[in-house]
């Protein structure tokens, strides 16, 4: 199997302590089998406190969060006991994951990270240079499996779509719509405060999610025209890229190839909004600014199926009970 990863990946390290949203606050932490075979092996202080803070259920097995959503493993700086006490080989699957994601293909794996973690958030809307696909080095033509005809269709399909996202001739409006057009899909014709409600209607969980849909929801849409410099034109070209990279394979499976590109430039253009709020304000868009509106879509978006699938039927249209006569 080959592992494929953006040439961004390698840079990518935990900021442990550092971080403002920690990944070990406020998610359910499922534990998978071997880790939890490995857990109940713990003997001594150690061993107990493993077993009083791991709940089992129909579900399987996943920690105890204490009364502020925080993992019991948690520590005052923000440090993961189990991989100060046991090491970072005893963390659980989803735990050194974490913000990985991965698409699987016949001969390939491909490899990302996702928007929610921070860190991960600002290396990759802070790179000036175009994404690029790479081998993980050790990986390189690893199989004899061949991509199905379907799938090679698909790499060169989506290397269009990533040609015409990082062609830096246009501005990034034009090149978001040549995707759409690309795609021969668009996106409804909604005002930013109608997509606001649409997006209120949603499974939420940080109260700062719904503080920004509310000022985009009450926000002249005068003020959501404007033009942002040219210079921010990169932080929105890798948004896209990313949204594709992460979600466009997935049309394979579902066939919905339109819808996915759909759901991907409107990830880009909620940002944008916010940015725009941002940049009315600030008159300055920074980096961290732009990360942490994209760290919030992420969160409540990409890691909620129930989220997704109900953007992805609305852009389908077989959601117009969901989106009403807004």
């Amino acid at each position: 199997m080959e592992y494929i990863i953006p040439n961004y990946y390698k840079a990518f390290h935990c900021i442990a302590g550092r971080c403002r949203h920690s990944c070990c606050m406020g998610w359910e932490i499922d534990i998978d089998e071997a880790t939890h075979a490995l857990y109940q092996g713990i003997s001594g202080a150690f061993g107990a406190r493993l077993s009083e803070s791991i709940e089992v259920d129909g579900d399987g097995a996943h920690f105890r969060l204490d009364a502020r959503e925080r993992c019991p493993f948690l520590n005052r700086e923000n440090l993961c006991d189990i991989i100060l006490t046991l090491g970072e080989d005893a963390l659980c699957q989803i735990c050194r994951d974490h913000p990985r994601f991965r698409n699987f293909f016949s001969d390939r794996t491909e490899i990302g990270l996702g928007l929610c973690c921070e860190a991960a958030g600002e290396l990759l809307l802070g790179s000036a240079e175009k994404m690029q696909l790479v081998p993980l080095v050790g990986t390189e033509n690893a199989t004899d499996t061949k991509l199905t005809e379907e799938e090679q269709r698909f790499f060169e399909f989506r290397e269009q779509v990533f040609a015409v996202l990082q062609n830096r001739a246009q501005r990034i409006d034009a090149r978001l719509q040549a995707v759409l057009t690309l795609c021969r899909t668009a996106l409804p014709q909604k005002s930013p405060a109608q997509w606001a409600e649409i997006f209120l209607r949603l499974e939420r969980l940080d109260d700062a999610w719904t503080q920004n849909l509310q000022a985009l929801q009450a926000a002249p849409t005068a003020s959501l025209l404007l033009t942002l410099p040219k210079e921010t034109d990169i932080f929105f070209e890798q948004l896209a890229v990313y949204f594709i990279y992460r979600h466009l394979a997935g049309a394979l499976e579902d066939g919905a190839l339109a819808a996915r590109a759909a759901f991907s430039m409107l990830g880009v253009q909620m940002i944008s909004y916010f940015c725009k709020l941002y940049w009315g304000k600030h008159d300055d868009l920074p980096l961290a600014a732009v990360a942490e509106f994209a760290r919030l879509y992420s969160s409540e978006i990409e890691y909620s199926q129930e989220n997704m699938d109900t953007l992805l039927a609305i852009l389908h249209g077989e959601r117009a009970d969901f989106a009403g006569d807004l």
